[in-house]
């Protein structure tokens, strides 16, 4: 069966996939659940370089109109409906084979771009239009400057939060004109340090839930750096991860984390509480090849970005 964009999951496929596509696990039950199921209810995506085609699509973020902006190895910005229909793109200002990291859109429905390989974060309006950057584009250690940055989120004041890796394994902190006001992190095992940050998300609370990943764990700071709580060691156990590429807040109290190393998503609670398990390696509908990123839109359904599969899978829970 051949899966294009924008094509809903048949239905007698519909009838039969909960036996065979179902690797939902429970914190109190294995198998398939009335709490959710491993059936895609849309699959999307058209490998190439076109308009509206994706190439190892990376990072992800909706809009307040559930616009879904994708990021790939191409160097392009495209924005889709939540459907899959293309509606827009352009590049970044410069070409790097590994593309962007991290997208985020703010509060003011602006585009915030880890531009990882120019060392620098990109603000855009909604059209594309380059509206500022932070950071000079030279590679450093020394606050204002990037190793490899991965994401960047806003908080309620308008700071920004940038995390890298490389010899920095930090977050630092700019100010809304692009200000450095302080950094935390470094790179090590104990809490609070890194090995390779690469996603975060921010709640309404301004707590920082970063996705340590290298670490195979989830660390939550408040603005100023401080430890709250973490959880996760490597493995593929419920709770357990491996390389947890990006994560996304959902309603109620949920955390949905992108496994790249075990080809699957898990489901949380914001205190760390496992819930559920979709996913595993695969190219059938349902089944994921090495993840990059998920983005939840405003009626909490999942959009994960199945990258070496070249589509998005969109998931309702």
């Amino acid at each position: 069966m051949t899966w294009n964009r924008r094509e809903s999951l048949p239905a007698r496929l519909q009838a039969g996939a909960a036996s065979a596509l179902c690797v939902i696990l429970l914190a109190t039950a294995s198998g398939c659940g009335a709490r959710g199921s491993a059936t895609p209810d849309l699959v999307w995506g058209v490998h190439g370089t076109k308009d509206g085609w994706i190439h190892k699509p990376r990072v992800a973020a909706f809009d307040g109109a559930d616009h879904l902006y994708l990021a790939d190895l191409t160097d392009r910005i495209q924005v889709f409906d939540r459907d899959g229909g293309f509606l827009r793109g352009w590049r970044t200002p410069d070409f790097n084979v590994d593309g962007p990291s991290g997208l985020t859109v703010d509060r003011e429905g602006r585009l915030l771009v880890a531009d990882t390989h120019f060392y620098r974060v990109l603000v855009y309006g909604a059209s594309g239009d380059l509206l500022f950057q932070i950071g000079d584009g030279v590679q450093g250690t020394t606050p204002g400057r990037f190793g490899y940055p991965t994401d960047v989120v806003i908080d309620k004041a308008g700071n920004f939060y940038v995390s890298e890796y490389g010899e920095n394994d930090r977050i630092q902190v700019f100010s809304p004109e692009g200000k450095w006001l302080r950094q935390w992190g470094g790179h090590g095992y104990e809490p609070g340090e890194f090995l390779r940050p690469r996603a975060m998300a921010i709640d309404e609370n301004d707590h920082i839930y970063v996705a340590d990943s290298c670490n195979h764990r989830i660390q939550v700071f408040d603005v100023e750096g401080r430890l709250l709580r973490m959880w996760g060691t490597r493995g593929m156990k419920l709770g357990e991860m491996s390389y947890p590429y990006d994560l996304a807040l959902g309603p109620g109290n949920i955390l949905y984390v992108c496994e790249y190393g075990n080809s699957r998503v898990q489901k949380f609670t914001r205190d760390g509480e496992p819930l559920a398990i979709w996913g595993g390696s695969g190219r059938g509908p349902g089944e994921l090849y090495n993840p990059w990123a998920l983005a939840v839109d405003s009626r909490g359904e999942v959009s994960v970005v199945d990258s070496n599969n070249h589509r998005v899978q969109r998931f309702r829970l």
